[in-house]
């Protein structure tokens, strides 16, 4: 079992708080970037930009998630997704044909302590013509970063000579807790410093606008360079997928 975290400011910040964080990002999204979300019973659906999906259930019942599949299949959807946390019976996701995915590995961090040094390689924007080309409705998602109050910062890395893009992140504010977000380097650029970067870039923005902690989900491959930034895992969930045909 792990424990939850005590800072020397007596904040405990606990899994539970790492959902409700999660769940508030894909709120922020959805409603920003023209998706949906509602409540069915005991479940609360969220449409957004990477899909539809169930946030964090604490109990369910088949017939209510044949409903929620049923409403992704009439928005066109091709993918739905369900995030638990460690416990709770899953068995009407089986039952809807869901199959069991990775497990977050949830991690916090006290943003007392400031994650690396300053890179010049990152940078925060509001606007990117990154995905142009190749994914253009993660470009309108920049939206997130443009509203106001600003609660949340997207950052990007660059090579320093031929500026390729390498790598990516997000941070949402959420009282005072700061949500990592969908952070990634690609793969020719690991190892390279990039990584700590954006984590850097993305937490002092959150912190300076109020955040005390930040909290993350990790994949294996992630939790090593989380780990060296000073965060500290608490607890793990699960997540269930159900793929749809576009008939």
């Amino acid at each position: 079992m792990f424990e939850p975290v005590v800072a020397s400011s007596s904040i405990v910040v606990t899994v539970a708080d790492c959902q409700r964080v999660q769940t508030n990002w894909y709120l922020l999204r959805a409603e920003t970037c023209g998706g949906e979300a509602w409540t069915d019973g005991p479940l609360t659906w969220i449409d957004g930009p990477d899909g539809l999906n169930l946030m964090f259930p604490t109990e369910m019942g088949t017939g209510a998630v044949l409903r929620g599949v049923e409403r992704a299949r009439d928005r066109g959807l091709s993918i739905v997704g369900a995030w638990l946390a460690v416990g709770v019976d899953a068995t009407p996701l089986a039952e809807a044909g869901f199959t069991r995915g990775w497990s977050p590995w949830w991690m916090t961090a006290d943003l007392s302590e400031v994650i690396g040094n300053p890179d010049p390689r990152v940078e925060l924007q509001v606007e990117t013509s990154d995905y142009h080309d190749e994914d253009p409705d993660y470009q309108a998602l920049l939206a997130v970063a443009r509203r106001q109050p600003i609660r949340a910062w997207y950052a990007a890395a660059y090579t320093p000579r031929t500026r390729r893009f390498a790598g990516r992140a997000w941070s949402f504010l959420d009282g005072d807790l700061a949500g990592v977000f969908d952070m990634d380097v690609w793969k020719p650029f690991r190892r390279r410093g990039y990584g700590t970067g954006l984590l850097r870039a993305v937490c002092t923005s959150a912190r300076q606008a109020g955040a005390r902690h930040a909290v993350l989900n990790a994949t294996p491959e992630g939790k090593l360079l989380y780990s060296s930034c000073g965060f500290r895992q608490i607890g793990e969930g699960i997540t269930w997928w159900l793929h749809l045909r576009s008939d």
